[in-house]
Order: structure tokens, then C-alpha cells, then sequence
């Protein structure tokens, strides 16, 4: 550099900067351009002159790239590599060159990235003083500059010389996790630091409010605190656990917690929905509380309320539970039990059980055409060999399935435990769980083979989630990939049928679409739509690694794979029938051609919208069939245009996050079919519901990402949080180009989802209240008076009696309705089994409403009230609304239950 003072030789900064800032207000670049790189040229002290500039443009930087300060850096840059030789720290004194430093780090308060590494790379403040970057940083957490700390920290590298949890803490609080992550990824000691902080958080003694106070000045929404929840916590501490792969067992809280929720989970599969088999249950319920005391107490306290004392005084011998921590009654039971009832009684099916299913199970559920001897057992090198020679043969088919112990969200990838291939007279089942069978390396071998074998067909359904599967049970896989030829997935085949309008002939089986009128799902709904029954799917939620398996559980999975064969052997007979191309492999490699194109196309489409400021939904998608081009598009993320049809509320089909739950509230009071996420459950069940039942899920934040690789492009979106949800529900609907109408309104049951409903007239109401005692004559004062009023409103016939048919509301075309007669008369309850909730009635509200409606399924009673008005109002922008809607409002009615 030259020694000269700027003022004998050089272009005065000053100059330079009015020059800079003059053309910035014109708005023209391109001379500002032009002018910059020749107004560094004259600067005699480059490094020096571009700090004063910084220090003087006006407006903070605030990660805004259009800055005045952004625009002279970023020329300042492409003028150094023009002129390296006149632009370096080592032609200045130690001490100029610290200063440049300081006043350099000085200006780094911002975090546009490209802005902060630029004056990290020009003054080379990497070689600064560690102690001295670190009081930078404090000085940035000391005006609540935590975000930019901990980037600076990031690009400089400093993690380890600053105190994480002084770093990380407020970020969280922030909802800023992201960032933390991004902070100790790398760093063992940190990833390990930050889960078990994380886990401290978790435990029940945890209170938040504790660690806000050491940051009075932090702002923190409700949204904020709902994420440092330990239901929130402990989704983020073993997502981090796996992603770092560290020992879970430095997170016993959120471990804990998730057992926790998984044995309330299966409570409630066995003992409320009734869908699982008590093996099954006993099975999963001792893998999770496994040798935890406390959860074994909790599954001890959760049987004294769902089965009663006997059961749960079993299990706590079993257990050997101290008699001081017992609920009350078990240990009095516990005495009372004879010997032969002290012990929890399973039958042994795996012995006893018969190869043929119940006759009507054989009505009801689709049956392998294959005797008990057809089916072989591969745990040996020698039957390997067997089943060898067969699968692979040239030219065969092959239907492959398999199964793997559910975990419940405590590990997110299971090992494979069993491997189902089915030709046409018989079923090999490849047990995983022998001893030394599964990293055999004829075993992983014949993997290989199987998977690459070009001339042998593989059919399969939904493989992605079996792949993952097989990448966790061999690592082999991931150094050398499995070789993917003569591989056909029905799923894209199911697809294609569900997508089209198939033509029918008038005496032909009526079409099931995804979703319309059928309870079977995925491969199950595939079977039925293909050979008229549906899979039975009871074993599905086994314990696959426990030997000996049972007949049942031999059953379905054979029946898994081979179904595959009898699938294809039907749709390859008579492809047109099901609006399919006669080659049906070409769907397949077709959609796998375009696969890179696709990608192409999508990152061109984020590109654009980027570019214009438009807010992307990723993956967006309907889930009815498109019957169109625009429909077509919906399907691709598109939103469709103006002229598009709308579709009816009931076409959408949903399954709402835990952190949308007001979202789904008001989707289904619009109509829409909306599944929520208790607020035990982990995200994970969303995309198990999402593959199961066909729905789209919606979500926000963290979980997204994670989500979408579960369930597949196009099946997840994602929302902002901060949105309130009523203006969430607005941009879904106007996204899937959904357009509810008042008679959409309170079609489903608020509670349940449910579409079905009993009308119930006062006086029937009135009768069922008196006789389960929540009627008293002194409470039915109101309404005694009222009764010359009542009897004229019957001479008007406006009081409806079980014999007349009722005037049903405005929503009644959208609601299935049942009839009275099935309630069971001495119980009050619904064949489901649910009771009328007739403690939410009040009794004065019978002088006034002569119609109920008693949602079937849960029991809640709804009557017209006066929200339907608000409703309206609230979403009038995407509803239908015609004159006579228009007076139905004047007069706003709504069916809205009373608490």
C-alpha cells in the first residue's frame, strides 16, 4: 500500500461516499457500479476508506441484502479480485491492522450471511484474538442480539470458547432451535451438551418460567412457550439423539415421556377402540414399560381404570410392585386372588390356533388359496438355498412384503424382522430374528440378488417405507446400494385408479374412490377394490419379533404378500376395466423417468416464487382424484386458478399436527373431514394416519421436513405458526380451491369428526333426561310453565314426535342421519357404545328448542343456537352464499353445543 495520506495522493472517502449515496438515491445501479470500482482504484487506504463508507451508509443491514452498505461491499469484493496486490492486512503495521479489525467486527451486528462472511474473509477476523471475538459476542447477547451472536460464533468458529448454554438458551426460548442445532452440529461434546439440556427441561420438577427470568427483556409468544413444552421437547431431543446418534440413554425424561404416551397409546387401542388382540397388546405393553418401575406403576394405575382391580393387581405381581406404591384396592385384591389367578393368562394360540380362519372371517376377509404346508419357514443357509432355486427363477413374480417390530416413535427406523415372498403355489417367510440368519452373507446376498434380478417381477406396496426398513437392518446398503431392477410398487398403480373416472358398466361393482364410503385403506382398499374383500389387517400391530410366531400372525403375513399376486394377476387380465395402460410396468418407469425433470421443474417453480416474495406451501396436495387438468395440478402443488370448480369441504380429507389444532376446529366446522393429533401424540401418528387413510397432512415448523420424507411428495403442508388459525384455514381452503356453503356448516360433529347424527324432539329429550335423574320437577318449572305455549307450537306441528320425521337443519343433506330406534332404550347408549351426554343439556333450555341432534358416535348433543351467524361472517370470503343463505343469516342459527 502507499504510505501517502489519502489527502496528498488519494480519492478522499468522503468523496467517494457522497458520490455512492447520491447515485443510490437515483436508484441507478449501474453507474453506481461503474463509479465504485473506479472510486476504490483511487483510494490510497482501501481497507480503511471502505470501514468509513460502512460506518456512514445510512439504515441498518437487519438481514436485508438491499442495502446501500450490502451493494459498496459487495463491489468492494469484486474490485479486490482485480486488485489483490493493493488490498491486504500484512502492509500495515500490527497495530492498524488490529484497529481495522475492531472497527470492522464493530459493524458485524447483522445476519445477512453473504455481508457477514464478506467482512470475515476481508479483514481476516479469524485470526483475531479469541478472548477478544468472545467480547464481541457478549456484547451482542448484552442487547439482545442473541440470533447474531450465535451466527457470528458459527462463521468464526468460536463455539467451544463461549459458554453454550448463555448462547443457546435465549434462541430456544425463541423458538430458534434451528439455529442451536446449526451451532453443535459437529461438536460432539456440544450435541451431547444441548440434548441433555434439553432432557433437564423435560423432567416433571421443570419450570419454564425459572429460565425466563434470567432474560427479562425477551419477548416470548404463546407460540414460543408452547414449544418448550415437554411434549414439544421430547419430539426435538430424540429427533436430535437419532440425527447425532447419541445414547438415549442421556435422555431418560424425554425417553420416559415417550413410553409414557406410547402406554396410553396402546390403553386405548385395547380398551377404548378395541382394535387390537390381547396378545398383542400384552406383547407391546411389556416392551414398553419394560424395566422401568415408574411406568410400570403408571400401566398399573391406567388397568385399575380400564379393566378394573383383578387385572391390574395381576400385573403388579408380575411386576412386583412395593405394596406403598400401589393405587388403592390392588394390594386388598392382590390377597384375594387365588394361586391360579395371580398369574396373567394368555392362551397359547401359536399352539392351538387353526391354519383356517372362523367361517365368517372367510366371508369378510380375503383367504390365501394356499394350505398350512405351502407356507416355509427360511431361518437356515439350506432352506435359503431352496427358496432360492424357486424366487429366482426367470420370469417369475415374486410378491414381497415385510414386517417389523412397531416401536412407537422410541426408535424412528426398525430393523426388519420378517421377509414374505410369495410365488404362486407357495410362501417363503425369511426369519430375520434366527440366530446368526439375518448378517449371514448368503442372506444379504440373496438381498442383493432378489432386489437386482432384472427378469424376475417384485411387486410390493408403498416400498419406500420397506426400503428404509432394510437400509437400518443392513448398513451394507448404504456403502453399496441395493441394485433397484424389475421392481413394481402397486401403490402407483392404485394411484392411477384412483385418479381416473373408471368406466363402469350399470350392473358392474360399484367404484370405491380413497376416502368415499369404504373403512379400508391402502393396500387393504386396493385388495377390495380388485378381488371384492379386504384384507384383515388385526395383526398388523404384532410383536414380529417374538418366536414362536402365531397361526394368526403366519396368516396375515402371508396373505400381505401373496394378495400381491392375486392383485396383479387381475388388473394384468383386464387393465382397461380399471382406466390402466395394458403394460402396467410402465407406470412405474414412466413416473421414474420423469423423476429428475420433476425436480427440475420444482426448483425452478421455488426459484420464481422466491423471486416474486410469494409464499411457497410445499407439497401441497388434494387428496380426491383430479378428473381434470386443474385438479391435475393440485396434485403437483399447484394453486389453482380462478376458474377452476370448487370442490365440496367433504372431498378434503386432513390430518391436523398438534400445533394446528384451532386450524382443524375450524376446517371442521366448515365440512372438511379433519383427524387432530392429541396433544400426547408424536408426529410421527400424522404420517401413519396420512398413509393409512389417504389424507393430506397439515403441519408447521420443525416437523415438516420430517414429515414429508414419511409420507411422500405432494401429501404434507406446511403452514405459518404465527398465522392465527382462522386465517389458516382460509389459505388451505383457497389453496385446494375448496368452497363450503352455509349447509357445510356444523355438518360434522365438532368433537369426533363424525358425519352422523339421531334427531331427538323435546319431549324424547325431556323423557331421557327424567329417567337418568338429571331432570328433576323443580328443574322442569320453566318448562311447565311454558307448556300452553308448547301445546300450541304441537297443534302447529313445529314439536316433532319420534313417529314424525323431524325438520331436519340446513346442514342435513351433508350429514348422514340414524334413526332413534337404535338407541338402546335402558342404557341410552349408541350400538358403538357411546352414551348421550346429557349432562351438557340445561334444563332451561327445553322451553325453547324443540329439536336435538346427538352426534352417534360420541354422544354429544348439539342444538341450533346462535353461532352459525358468526361462523358465517368469519368465513364469508370462501363460502357460497346465495339469497337464501342471505336470509338465513339475517336470522343467524347454529347448532353449538352448550357447556
Amino acid at each position: 500500500m502507499n504510505s501517502t495520506t489519502p489527502e496528498a495522493t488519494g480519492l478522499d472517502p468522503a468523496v467517494l461516499r457522497d458520490q455512492l449515496f447520491e447515485l443510490w438515491n437515483r436508484k441507478d445501479l449501474q453507474t453506481l457500479h461503474l463509479v465504485a470500482l473506479q472510486g476504490f482504484s483511487k483510494l490510497s487506504e482501501p481497507l480503511e476508506a471502505l470501514l468509513t463508507i460502512l460506518e456512514s451508509c445510512p439504515g441498518k443491514q437487519k438481514s436485508r441484502s438491499h442495502t446501500l452498505g450490502y451493494h459498496v461491499l459487495m463491489e468492494f469484493q469484486t474490485w479486490m479480485k482485480e486488485h489483490p496486490q493493493q488490498v491486504t492486512l500484512s502492509s500495515l503495521s500490527e497495530q492498524q491492522a488490529l484497529e481495522l479489525q475492531h472497527r470492522a467486527l464493530s459493524l458485524i451486528t447483522d445476519t445477512q450471511p453473504t455481508f457477514v462472511e464478506s467482512l470475515i474473509n476481508i479483514y481476516q477476523l479469524s485470526s483475531l484474538d479469541p478472548a477478544i471475538l468472545c467480547q464481541h459476542i457478549v456484547k451482542l447477547q448484552a442487547l439482545n442480539c442473541y440470533k447474531e451472536a450465535a451466527v457470528l460464533c458459527i462463521k468464526l468458529k468460536l463455539q467451544e470458547e463461549v459458554n453454550m448454554e448463555e448462547v443457546c438458551v435465549p434462541l430456544i426460548l425463541q423458538d430458534k432451535l434451528s439455529l442451536v442445532e446449526s451451532f453443535v452440529t459437529g461438536n460432539n461434546h456440544l450435541e451431547q451438551q444441548l440434548i441433555t439440556l434439553l432432557d433437564s427441561w423435560c423432567h416433571p420438577g421443570f419450570r419454564v418460567e425459572e429460565i425466563s427470568k434470567q432474560f427479562p427483556r425477551l419477548s416470548l409468544s404463546k407460540h414460543c412457550m408452547s414449544q418448550i413444552q415437554p411434549k414439544m421437547l421430547t419430539k426435538h431431543i430424540l429427533r436430535l439423539a437419532e440425527k447425532f446418534n447419541i445414547d438415549q440413554g442421556l435422555c431418560p425424561n424425554a425417553l420416559h415421556k415417550r413410553r409414557l404416551n406410547s402406554l396410553r397409546y396402546l390403553m386405548y387401542k385395547r380398551f377404548v377402540e378395541k382394535s387390537m388382540t390381547e396378545e398383542n397388546w400384552s406383547d407391546h405393553a411389556q416392551y414398553v414399560v419394560a424395566d422401568d418401575l415408574e411406568l410400570q406403576i403408571n400401566l398399573v394405575e391406567m388397568l385399575v381404570k380400564y379393566c378394573g382391580l383383578q387385572k391390574a393387581s395381576q400385573w403388579s405381581l408380575r411386576y412386583n410392585i412395593p405394596r406403598n406404591r400401589l393405587p388403592c384396592g390392588v394390594w386388598e385384591t392382590q390377597q384375594s386372588l387365588p394361586p391360579d389367578k395371580q398369574q396373567i393368562c394368555l392362551s397359547d394360540s401359536a399352539q392351538t390356533e387353526e391354519w383356517m380362519p372362523s367361517q365368517s372371517d372367510c366371508q369378510k376377509f380375503y383367504q390365501v388359496p394356499l394350505t398350512k404346508d405351502k407356507v416355509h419357514f427360511v431361518d437356515t443357509a439350506e432352506a435359503l438355498q431352496r427358496c432360492r432355486n424357486i424366487v429366482l427363477k426367470e420370469g417369475g413374480i415374486v410378491g414381497v412384503d415385510m414386517e417389523w417390530q412397531p416401536t412407537f416413535g422410541c426408535i424412528s427406523t426398525q430393523q426388519v424382522a420378517l421377509i414374505q415372498l410369495a410365488v404362486s403355489d407357495q410362501v417363503f417367510l425369511l426369519d430375520l430374528c434366527a440366530n446368526g440368519f439375518c448378517q449371514h452373507p448368503d442372506t444379504i446376498s440373496f438381498i442383493r440378488s432378489l432386489f437386482s434380478e432384472r427378469n424376475v417381477l417384485k411387486l410390493g406396496y408403498g416400498m419406500t417405507g420397506d426400503l428404509k426398513s432394510l437400509l437400518a437392518t443392513w448398513h451394507q446398503f448404504l456403502q453399496e446400494p441395493l441394485k433397484m431392477e424389475g421392481v413394481l410398487d402397486l401403490l402407483s398403480i392404485h394411484q392411477k385408479i384412483q385418479s381416473r373416472k373408471v368406466n363402469r358398466t350399470q350392473n358392474g361393482p360399484k367404484e370405491v374412490m380413497v376416502g368415499e364410503d369404504s373403512a379400508e385403506k391402502g393396500l387393504s382398499l386396493l385388495v377390495q377394490q380388485v378381488l371384492g374383500r379386504p384384507l384383515d389387517k388385526t395383526e398388523q400391530m404384532s410383536h414380529w419379533e417374538k418366536r414362536p410366531l402365531r397361526i394368526s400372525q403366519i396368516r396375515y403375513a402371508v396373505a400381505d404378500a401373496y394378495c400381491l399376486l392375486d392383485v396383479y394377476s387381475v388388473l394384468s387380465r383386464n387393465p382397461e376395466y380399471f382406466g390402466l395402460p395394458a403394460d402396467l410396468r410402465s407406470i412405474s418407469s414412466s413416473q421414474s423417468g420423469k423423476s429428475g425433470d420433476k425436480k427440475q421443474k420444482e426448483k425452478q417453480a421455488k426459484q420464481k416464487k422466491q423471486a416474486l416474495g410469494i409464499e411457497e406451501f410445499q407439497g401441497a396436495q388434494r387428496v380426491s382424484p383430479p378428473h381434470s387438468d386443474t385438479e391435475k395440478g393440485l396434485l403437483c402443488g399447484k394453486t389453482p386458478s380462478e376458474d377452476s370448480p370448487p370442490l365440496p369441504p367433504q372431498q378434503l380429507r386432513v390430518v391436523c399436527d398438534n400445533m394446528l389444532q384451532g386450524l382443524g376446529r375450524y376446517l371442521r366446522c366448515l365440512g372438511v373431514d379433519v383427524v387432530m393429533l392429541e396433544n400426547t401424540d408424536d408426529h410421527r401418528v400424522a404420517a401413519k394416519l396420512a398413509q393409512a387413510e389417504g389424507r393430506v397432512i397439515l403441519t408447521c415448523g420443525q416437523p415438516f421436513q420430517s414429515l414429508r420424507s414419511q409420507v411422500g411428495e405432494g401429501r404434507c403442508l406446511s403452514l405459518d405458526c404465527s398465522e392465527k388459525a382462522r386465517d389458516q384455514a382460509v389459505r388451505v381452503l383457497k389453496h385446494f380451491n375448496v368452497q363450503p356453503t352455509p349447509g357445510d356448516i356444523f355438518s360434522r360433529c365438532q368433537a369426533c369428526n363424525s358425519d352422523q347424527y339421531v334427531a331427538v324432539p323435546r319431549e324424547e329429550m325431556v323423557r331421557m333426561l327424567k329417567q337418568k335423574g338429571f331432570l328433576q320437577d323443580q328443574d322442569n318449572s320453566d318448562h311447565t310453565q311454558q307448556r300452553s305455549h308448547q301445546q300450541e307450537e304441537e297443534k302447529l306441528g313445529h314439536i316433532l314426535t319420534p313417529s314424525v320425521t323431524p325438520e331436519l337443519p340446513r346442514y342435513a343433506l351433508q350429514c348422514r342421519w340414524a334413526s332413534l330406534s337404535g338407541l338402546d332404550p335402558d342404557t341410552l347408549t349408541f350400538p358403538g357404545g357411546a352414551p348421550i351426554q346429557l349432562h351438557t343439556v340445561p334444563p332451561a333450555l327445553l322451553a325453547r328448542i324443540p329439536l336435538f341432534y346427538v352426534c352417534t358416535r360420541c354422544g354429544k348433543v348439539f342444538w341450533e343456537g346462535s353461532h352459525f351467524g358468526r361462523v358465517l361472517s368469519m368465513f364469508q370470503e370462501v363460502l357460497h352464499i346465495t339469497d337464501e343463505d342471505t336470509e338465513l343469516a339475517a336470522a343467524p342459527v347454529k347448532m353449538a353445543q352448550q357447556n
